[in-house]
């Protein structure tokens, strides 16, 4: 069964930083745009950045400047760059292959990442 493994997240205060990662099986990972996703508890999930095969990058307004998302082709791994974090970051982290220009996440979801940030 395709799986994608999401690790990184963990207790940072804010202004912290945190950096995510997210293995993918090379049959979603090698062809596709992949994102990043948060669902915070009582919310829905939503889309925070994602990024091409090619490298091009697109950012929900909530974390440009702060998030960057970036990619290992050899690796089959993306990663997400956290820096000053904002309590309203809190929520549980998710990878997901993506069609880039809607944002609409497909294939299936993975165990995700806990983040949270403290006052």
């Amino acid at each position: 069964q395709v799986q994608l493994v999401e690790s990184g997240g963990g207790l940072v205060q804010a202004g912290g930083s945190l950096r995510l990662s997210c293995a993918a099986p090379g049959s979603i990972f090698s062809i596709n745009a992949m994102g990043w996703f948060r669902q915070a508890p009582g919310k829905q999930r939503e889309l925070v950045a994602s990024i091409t095969s090619g490298g091009s990058t697109n950012y929900a307004d909530s974390v440009k400047g702060r998030f960057t998302i970036s990619r290992d082709n050899a690796k089959n791994t993306v990663y997400l760059q956290m820096n000053s974090l904002e309590p309203e970051d809190t929520a549980v982290y998710y990878c997901n292959a993506v069609l880039f220009k809607a944002g609409l996440p497909f294939g299936p979801w993975g165990q995700g990442t806990q983040v949270t940030v403290s006052s």
